[in-house]
């Protein structure tokens, strides 16, 4: 079968992952992001450097997106990359926007002759970086197959949720209940702090219980260092989630108030400046705001 020819526009912490996840599979892939210098380690991997997201979907049989918001896919895909793809193409979009826009964004490109295909994926860059995510995806059944020798490269497991929009309900579902624990676990924090329990003594507990979880041991590493930066996940992005998770709930009339409230605070985190920090950096916001220490 003739070899996949694959762009990947959006080299952040899960794009970049997954670039490099393609490249050890043995796809030759070309790659794009606004800033030049992420890809310049790919390129030393074999990837070729596109020098707009434009080039880089030129000719290419799947484009991969992994951008941050509804706001860049609809600048780079429908502004720059549309007027490259020629029909057949498939759009494998693995941003988290809304199940409204996945839908919509669908039928723009299906109007055009070009599938979209959407994936949830779930995991950290690591994880990205290694080939295993999970990846859940939605839309056209006979697009979703097509992807199965990307995806393979990408993911540990893969399942096919059904009608574009499910996918992308999935990802939020996953991300509110991330955002809220995260929430949670810098309260829990401030609290034994603030009851002078030490930060170190209170997360290694943690994680030899049965509250114990991958998700927030993941946090509470950066939680425990105290350094925020590499991001595994931006502050930024989680209060955009939060957001969308509410919105979208609103339209079919399902109230979310632990959702609003954990929105709430990383609103704070990003007018304090934080917001390109990893998300578990809302602890030092909340144990700032703790009584002293008792002795």
């Amino acid at each position: 079968m003739r070899e996949l020819k694959v762009s990947v526009i959006g080299l952040g912490g899960m794009g970049g992952g997954m670039a490099r996840a393609l490249l050890a599979a043995g796809f030759h892939i070309t790659v794009y992001n606004r800033t030049i210098a992420k890809a310049e380690s790919l390129r030393a991997q074999g990837a070729t450097v596109a020098a707009s997201a434009g080039e880089a979907a030129e000719g290419a049989d799947v484009v991969l997106f992994s951008l941050a918001d509804e706001a860049a896919v609809e600048q780079v895909l429908f502004g720059e990359v549309i007027w490259k793809m020629r029909p057949g193409t498939t759009v494998l979009d693995t941003s988290t926007v809304s199940p409204a826009f996945a839908r919509n964004t669908a039928l723009r490109l299906a109007a055009s002759g070009i599938h979209r295909v959407e994936a949830c994926v779930v995991g950290n860059p690591m994880m990205a970086n290694t080939g295993q995510l999970r990846v859940f995806t939605a839309g056209e059944p006979e697009a979703a197959e097509s992807m199965q020798p990307v995806l393979g490269a990408l993911s540990q497991e893969i399942r096919h949720l059904g009608p574009a929009g499910r996918a992308s309900a999935l990802k939020l579902a996953f991300n509110l209940l991330l955002g809220i624990q995260t929430a949670g676990l810098a309260e829990a924090v401030a609290f034994a702090e603030g009851a002078g329990v030490d930060r170190e003594l209170l997360l290694t507990a943690l994680d030899n219980s049965g509250w114990r979880s991958p998700v927030l041991s993941f946090r509470s590493e950066f939680m425990r260092k105290r350094s925020y930066e590499p991001a595994g996940f931006r502050a930024t992005l989680m209060h955009k989630d939060l957001q969308l998770a509410d919105e979208e709930a609103r339209s079919f009339s399902v109230d979310l108030p632990l959702v609003e409230a954990a929105a709430q605070r990383f609103a704070e985190v990003i007018e304090e400046g934080r917001g390109d920090e990893d998300a578990a950096v809302v602890v030092e916001l909340t144990s700032s705001r703790s009584p002293a220490v008792r002795s």
